[in-house]
């Protein structure tokens, strides 16, 4: 009788070990199918994206005529470089655009940035008295503003800055939308270290460049990547700003001006009846596209997972 009580249990165990191992088996199974979807669906996301980079490239190698007959493809149907030759016909003046640009985003964004930390970090700390006046009165800029011809005559007029790259450099230092980004990111840093440095005897600017700096990575990426993007992509204070007696000025504006020659010489000869199909105006669009966006897509991988992690946080936090 124990002898068959035994052997009953044990098949019992044998059957259960079955069953469990089936379970996992399906299990695997479930997971590795949802992996590979999981694959092919996030590929295919990733292709969605590319594709559209693909196309500027290609149509910007395309000759305009090609264009004209059979319209943008992946894959140029007639190969040309007249839109590059266009716009690189005077390479001294692309050179300097480069350089305007990449110096107003340098330091633009080093400048700003710090600003930004600076004005972050002091309205986030409860023992500053005026942070909720201040912080109420950079959140009332973000609703109303003076308009443009206001602005246009405090810039020209009271500060004197026609035709003078500041002109395009302060405007865009400091935005009420990063402040206030920086300021709920700063939020998450305990407050209890800045009073443990203060009773070592830290003093405020030391603590600022030596705890919150390096703590603040994230936030400081995230910040950081958007103010180069507003310098990067500005031409709309440079049009204003900075008439023709400015020998450079950023690339934007000299891509757009570029462009619009083209066109007003195409529509010129049009309806004077001279035939211009030699402008590649299309194809210089997709050109221009390629010379303005194609240093700054580089720079994004390398501050990537900052940018996510500071702009999830400073969402999130209140």
């Amino acid at each position: 009788m124990p002898e068959t009580l035994d052997l009953q249990s044990s098949m019992s165990t044998d059957e259960k070990l079955r069953k469990l191992d089936s379970g996992n088996k399906v299990v695997d199974k479930t997971q590795r199918a949802i992996q590979i979807f999981g694959v092919f669906l996030t590929g295919f996301i990733c292709l969605l994206c590319i594709l559209p980079f693909v196309l500027i490239i290609s149509s910007s190698f395309t000759a305009e005529k090609s264009i004209t007959l059979h319209g943008f493809s992946l894959i140029p149907r007639e190969f040309s470089l007249s839109a590059y030759d266009l716009i690189f016909k005077n390479p001294k003046m692309v050179l300097g655009s480069y350089l305007v640009t990449i110096g107003l985003t340098v330091t633009g964004t080093t400048v700003g940035l710090f600003i930004i930390a600076m004005t972050g970090y002091a309205l986030q700390r409860p023992d500053f008295p005026l942070r909720n006046h201040i912080s109420f009165y950079i959140y009332f800029t973000t609703l109303f503003s003076g308009g443009l011809i206001p602005f246009y005559m405090v810039v020209t007029r009271t500060l004197k800055l026609k035709d003078s790259y500041f002109a395009v450099l302060l405007p865009l230092m400091m935005s009420p939308w990063l402040i206030i980004l920086m300021k709920n990111f700063l939020k998450s840093i305990p407050h209890s270290i800045t009073e443990s440095a203060t009773i070592d005897g830290a003093g405020d600017f030391y603590i600022f460049l030596r705890i919150i700096l390096p703590t603040a990575t994230p936030a400081l990426a995230t910040v950081g990547l958007f103010l180069a993007l507003n310098y990067w992509n500005e031409w709309y204070n440079s049009m204003l700003f900075l008439s023709s007696k400015v020998t450079y000025r950023p690339l934007q504006l000299f891509l757009y001006n570029t462009v619009n020659e083209a066109k007003y010489i195409r529509d010129s000869a049009a309806a004077s009846n001279i035939p211009a199909v030699d402008i590649p105006l299309e194809s210089m669009k997709m050109a221009t596209a390629v010379v303005a966006t194609g240093p700054i897509i580089f720079v994004y991988p390398f501050v990537q997972k900052y940018f996510i992690q500071g702009i999830t946080v400073g969402a999130v936090k209140g």
